[in-house]
């Protein structure tokens, strides 16, 4: 996911969107843990980044709102 693309969003989708990220990441954890193999082994770091790339941004725009009053 890219920056641009988070920046356009509203806060509420960036929260739905950790959320279902948070799942997603747990899920594949999970697979990890009971042995499976992963179709993609680098899908927990990129899960991990987008998470903290949404959470980054948010913060930000809620630190310029708070700013601005």
């Amino acid at each position: 996911m890219k920056a641009k693309e988070i920046v356009t969003m509203s806060p509420a989708d960036i929260e739905q969107k950790v959320v279902e990220l948070k799942l997603e990441l747990s899920k594949e954890r999970a697979s990890i843990v009971s042995g499976t193999r992963s179709e993609n082994p680098g899908k927990v770091k990129k899960l991990r980044r987008d998470i903290a790339r949404l959470l980054t941004i948010k913060k930000q725009k809620e630190g310029k709102e708070s700013a601005g009053n």
